[in-house]
């Protein structure tokens, strides 16, 4: 009885142990300044190759166009409104 004890005990130990570093995990995780970073190098990621550090230059050509084209629309918005 006292083995099947301690075998329970250092179970529940193990469980307790494994619960929080889950815990400490989702805490890291969701903890703002972590959002923010991880936010900041999926975008750096999209335009920059992670391995090569070489410029996506056809991301960013796209981003460029989409920019440009929206200005042309709101000039051709505002002349005609004018």
């Amino acid at each position: 009885m006292t083995n099947e004890m301690s075998a329970l005990e250092a179970e529940m130990e193990q469980t307790r142990e494994r619960l929080a570093n889950t815990i400490d995990q989702l805490v890291y995780r969701a903890h703002p300044k972590t959002i923010v970073n991880r936010q900041v190098a999926d975008i750096k990621a999209h335009f920059v190759d992670v391995e090569t550090g070489q410029p996506r230059t056809d991301n960013i050509l796209k981003v460029v166009g989409g920019v440009v084209g929206t200005i042309v629309v709101l000039a051709v918005i505002r002349k005609i409104v004018n």
